[in-house]
């Protein structure tokens, strides 16, 4: 009882939140800590706006997220207090990472197998059906929200030792997070070719919290790995055009055709 206390008072303190809400300095440091967290989170968003595809209507898609963001603030709540342990707790990261690959191998194998696969695959799913669909892309939703913010809890953590400024940056950057994610949910279904690109980077994703276990030890900064997210997007977006200009072409090439016969 006295470690509950020891580890979850501080954010029960009146005296504590009011002077966090008052302190110009503390939301300097509020202000920078949700910067981390939208530059920690940016895969994090790339990998929800994959999962929530599975959903049939943009409703349930934008709702599964809002059913997340709940969950990620109670986890993130609960997180924070035990952040000075969450350092040993590097085999969640490699639990993740071997997911997020299961993901990537799932999607190219139906795209790529051919039609008939498709076909089972979607019956499969379809027997998820309704709620029982929806919620288990909410779990889903919350088990990422579990290996991601590992990384964005130790640093926050580093910039500074009071939970209640650590809470009130991670809550405002999760909601960023999630805008960014439903910006990326909204884009994938006007650019088809966002999707498997999405999955490309889900699998560096997986790559990337891998080397970060304390065997290996790799961290490749968020700055690098932002450019490379721009350049593939920017890859994709270009293929999309080309691809795009090709279907129209080719439209009006069979219009023409068509009139030439009449």
């Amino acid at each position: 009882m006295s470690l509950l206390v020891k580890l979850y008072g501080p954010f029960f303190s009146l005296e504590n939140w009011q002077n966090v809400i008052t302190s110009g300095q503390d939301w300097l440091i509020i202000f920078s800590l949700v910067m981390i967290e939208c530059l920690l989170s940016v895969d994090n968003a790339i990998v929800l706006a994959a999962q929530t595809r599975v959903l049939p209507s943009l409703k349930e898609q934008e709702e599964s997220l809002f059913y997340g963001l709940w969950g990620a603030y109670i986890f993130r709540f609960l997180i924070i207090g035990i952040g000075t342990f969450l350092i040993h707790f590097w085999e969640i990261k490699v639990i993740g990472a071997a997911y997020l690959l299961y993901l990537v191998y799932r999607f190219f194998r139906f795209k790529f197998v051919g039609k008939q696969p498709m076909r089972k695959s979607h019956k499969r799913k379809t027997q998820l059906t309704g709620r029982r669909l929806f919620w288990f892309v909410v779990l889903q939703i919350e088990f990422m929200d579990i290996i991601f913010s590992v990384d964005s809890v130790l640093a926050s953590l580093a910039i500074s030792n009071n939970p209640v400024i650590v809470l009130i940056g991670g809550m405002i950057g999760i909601l960023c997070m999630r805008g960014i994610a439903e910006i990326i949910m909204q884009l994938m279904r006007k650019v088809p070719e966002l999707e498997p690109m999405a999955y490309v980077l889900i699998a560096v994703i997986a790559v990337k919290l891998f080397l970060t276990i304390p065997a290996i030890d790799i961290e490749i900064p968020s700055n690098w790995f932002g450019i490379f997210i721009l350049g593939v997007f920017a890859v994709t977006m270009i293929i999309h055009v080309i691809r795009k200009k090709k279907k129209s072409a080719a439209t009006k090439e069979d219009a023409n055709s068509g009139n030439d016969r009449q």
